[in-house]
């Protein structure tokens, strides 16, 4: 089911009017169930606050949990909205107040791939700084051809569009995704949230998330997407990728909500895509690097065809990471044809 984006009097809190003939009384249920965590509540409350009969709240309650939406009744208390919460544009949309990003955001139930969904609106008026979220993908993918391996409803999948100006360079966005990801992250668990070159966030030195920047041709212009994949409530078997992942949740401080997460997330890129786009890069470095345990670590890379081994001196959002080998030469290592050997 694909969910389309709100408009702004949608989002607008409070009790709506009821001669807005754009009003939607199902997403005004969803808002106000979602904002009240483990609580039932009435049909006549719903009824009162969304300005419609009880004949309409049910309606509205029948959609909601046909699109996927779990609902608890209670013939004395009401209804309550099921947690954790099936990923929801509206909700991630609502109140979100960035600058760029997330103005519009879509969620599919299943899709092959959101970078590919996200590029294919790219030509499209008024596309910059779309989002789509899908619960599964038939064919994510992460660097250097690699699967992007997840289990339906058990993390992001999330794609950023940006087609806009100016075009922000690659290495930079590759950076603010991967830290925004572990800032918003570590917000929702106890455990460090660490970056490892170039784009993976991670707990106890597990793979938590990835980051895939990805630009094509789109008309007479280029678009960009940022793609990202979270563990949240599972992580792919070691078996299917070869090595031990982690989940968000196994750390958690508390329930955690991907809704919750994704507006995190966008809230912290819109702010460093903010920054790039400014040409203001030593805070992104410098918050990469906090977060980072690699600076003068000694690590091996494989990078153009070759193994590099050496001493890593520092990070450039522009050029990539910065290795000084045994020898003393200087290698400045791009995201995108750069891994960090095991």
């Amino acid at each position: 089911m694909r969910q389309r984006p709100a408009s702004r009097a949608q989002k607008k809190r409070g009790k709506p009017a009821a001669a807005n003939s754009g009003f939607n009384p199902a997403i005004a249920i969803l808002a106000i169930l979602y904002d009240r965590p483990g609580q039932f509540t009435s049909i006549d409350e719903l009824a009162d606050l969304t300005s419609r009969d009880a004949a309409e709240v049910r309606s509205a309650l029948e959609r909601l949990s046909e699109a996927g939406h779990g609902l608890d009744f209670s013939p004395a208390s009401g209804v309550s909205l099921r947690r954790p919460v099936k990923l929801d544009g509206h909700l991630i949309e609502r109140g979100l107040d960035t600058r760029r990003i997330g103005r519009n955001v879509i969620v599919f139930d299943e899709l092959d791939s959101t970078n590919d969904a996200a590029f294919s609106a790219a030509r499209q008026a008024g596309a910059d700084g779309l989002v789509v979220l899908a619960e599964s993908q038939r064919a994510g993918r992460g660097r250097l051809g690699r699967k992007w391996l997840s289990q339906p409803g058990g993390g992001i999948l999330m794609s950023v569009l940006l087609a806009g100006e100016p075009e922000l360079p690659q290495e930079a966005l590759t950076i603010a995704a991967g830290l925004s990801v572990a800032q918003a992250a570590g917000r929702h668990c106890r455990a460090d949230c660490l970056l490892k070159w170039p784009n993976d966030v991670m707990i106890d030195s597990l793979k938590l998330a990835g980051v895939l920047v990805e630009v094509r041709a789109a008309g007479a212009a280029r678009a960009t997407v940022v793609g990202i994949g979270v563990n949240v409530y599972s992580a792919p078997p070691e078996s299917r990728l070869g090595r031990p992942a982690a989940c968000l949740a196994d750390h958690a401080s508390g329930q955690i909500e991907r809704i919750d997460l994704v507006r995190d997330i966008l809230r912290i890129l819109d702010g460093w895509i903010g920054e790039i786009s400014r040409g203001r890069l030593d805070q992104l470095k410098n918050n990469w690097l906090e977060r980072s345990a690699m600076p003068n670590s000694r690590i091996t890379v494989q990078t153009g065809g070759r193994k590099v081994t050496g001493r890593v001196i520092d990070v450039s959002p522009l050029d990539g990471l910065i290795l000084m080998d045994d020898a003393g030469n200087r290698h400045i290592l791009p995201a995108g044809t750069t891994t960090v050997l095991e």
